[in-house]
């Protein structure tokens, strides 16, 4: 088997910055995630990932998460009519293609703002437009066939658009365009595909979002199985005081100060677990 993977789950603005304090409290407590084999990255998961993999030291990514909102970053909220339609799409269906599918069609019909307009604000966010040195998946979902996909440096893919598709969340920002297809989150196929580390004898995963319904997988059902298949897994998931700073809406860039905070305190309960993993 191969040895260590990073599994960077979806959770919004303010999962970019709980899991980059975790990330942050983790290395100082001797826990350094960043040396992965493998870094996995889905949704708010893709932009962790592409920090972790550019090398910019985890305390100065950190101090950007914990600093006041950029002007740049935009305000959204998955109101009811969004998470109404998500229910609607996965219900009375167990097939994921299907799902996707029926999601797809939400992420096309629904109105946004435009494709330009939304790459302009990762041309703010990302560190890098090349793909990093090192193993680095980012996930996303076809919108007309509900496929999932992996992008990796070798897709010939950008990564700006790899990154923007990863986040596209569907009724919220608009799918993006790759090579006469459109894009949306991978989440919509499960929060983390933490599947995807499968063959990596030790995993960490940190998940904003971590629950499954429908076919959309959860991530428990994930890591038995990679438990099963010879996997150590650690999964590290908001604890209550996170939860209250992230708040209801993950899509509030107001939230992210707080959120990264949480995310560092919270790396002192999660450092000895991570560390008997990683560490070996």
């Amino acid at each position: 088997m191969a040895d260590k993977a990073l599994v960077l789950g979806g959770g919004g603005l303010t999962g970019i910055a709980w899991e980059t304090g975790i990330l942050a409290g983790l290395a100082e407590r001797g826990v350094d995630l960043t040396d992965a084999d493998l870094v996995v990255g889905t949704s708010a998961g893709s932009v962790v990932g592409v920090d972790v993999r550019a090398g910019k030291p985890l305390a100065e990514l950190f101090e950007a998460q914990s600093a006041p909102t950029a002007s740049t970053e935009v305000y959204a909220k998955m109101g009811g009519a969004v998470m109404l339609r998500y229910a609607m799409a996965v219900s009375f269906t167990r097939k994921p293609l299907v799902a996707g599918r029926r999601i797809g069609k939400v992420a096309v019909r629904s109105k946004t703002e435009t494709e330009d307009e939304r790459r302009r604000i990762f041309e703010t966010r990302m560190p890098t437009f090349d793909w990093p040195v090192g193993d680095l998946k980012i996930t996303a979902v076809e919108t007309v066939s509900g496929e999932f996909t992996v992008f990796d440096a070798n897709s010939g893919v950008s990564l700006i658009d790899a990154v923007g598709a990863s986040c596209a969340v569907p009724g919220i920002w608009p799918p993006v365009t790759i090579n006469g297809k459109r894009y949306m989150d991978g989440g919509m196929r499960s929060a983390t595909n933490a599947d995807l580390a499968a063959g990596y004898q030790r995993v960490v995963v940190i998940a904003p979002l971590y629950q499954g319904f429908g076919p959309i997988a959860s991530l428990a059902s994930q890591a038995r199985q990679l438990e099963a298949q010879g996997s150590a897994v650690v999964v590290i998931k908001p604890d209550s005081a996170a939860l209250q700073a992230i708040g209801k809406n993950v899509l509030d860039p107001a939230n992210r100060p707080a959120a990264a905070a949480a995310g560092y305190a919270q790396a002192v309960a999660e450092a000895p677990a991570a560390a008997a993993v990683w560490n070996g």
